[in-house]
């Protein structure tokens, strides 16, 4: 399990005081307005800072951190990931998980069949997809709905899905 989980990316700055536009990578942004503790990710090290406010222009993040007053300080961090701490992450509902915590689970079919590891998800409008790499090198889409994903089980680290008639070409297996 990762320690840090990414909220953001340091889009731009804005203004001369040392704000920075923020590119949101959660799904809730109004979880900017509670954050008070943070990491800028480098590459090189994790920077901690302090957040001191947060507004929003066109529903973008901006924030304004604690010493850090003028825009030189805050250039060098464009592009830069914003991440916090487990213990700072959202509270998740049941049957919520962190994408970051499915990648890489192995994905079986509720008839015991190995499918592959889920590689990725992609967030529709609709319904996120499980992108799921076959042994074969093969990409298989499979919808995160009840009717294709009955269960999730990161303690076991396993994926159950059930396969609709069509989702998976049986013949090539």
């Amino acid at each position: 399990m990762e320690d840090y989980l990414r909220v953001g990316v340091i889009a731009n700055t804005h203004g001369i005081r040392g704000e920075v536009k923020i590119f949101s990578t959660t799904d809730d942004i109004t979880r900017f307005k509670k954050l008070k503790e943070c990491f800028i990710d480098t590459g090189k090290t994790k920077i901690p800072v302090e957040v001191e406010g947060c507004k929003f222009f066109k529903q973008t993040p901006i924030l304004k951190f604690k010493t850090i007053d003028r825009i030189e300080d805050v250039e060098g961090f464009k592009g830069k990931d914003l991440l916090v701490t487990r213990d700072n992450a959202v509270k998740l509902q049941k049957n919520e998980f962190f994408i970051v915590d499915l990648i890489g689970l192995e994905v079986e079919s509720d008839e015991g069949m190995s499918i592959g590891i889920l590689s990725d998800v992609l967030q529709t409008g609709a319904n996120d997809v499980f992108i799921v790499k076959t042994e074969a090198g093969e990409e298989v889409l499979i919808p995160y709905i009840e009717q294709c994903v009955p269960e999730i089980q990161p303690e076991t680290g396993k994926i159950i899905v059930h396969l609709l008639p069509g989702l998976l070409d049986l013949n090539r297996r």
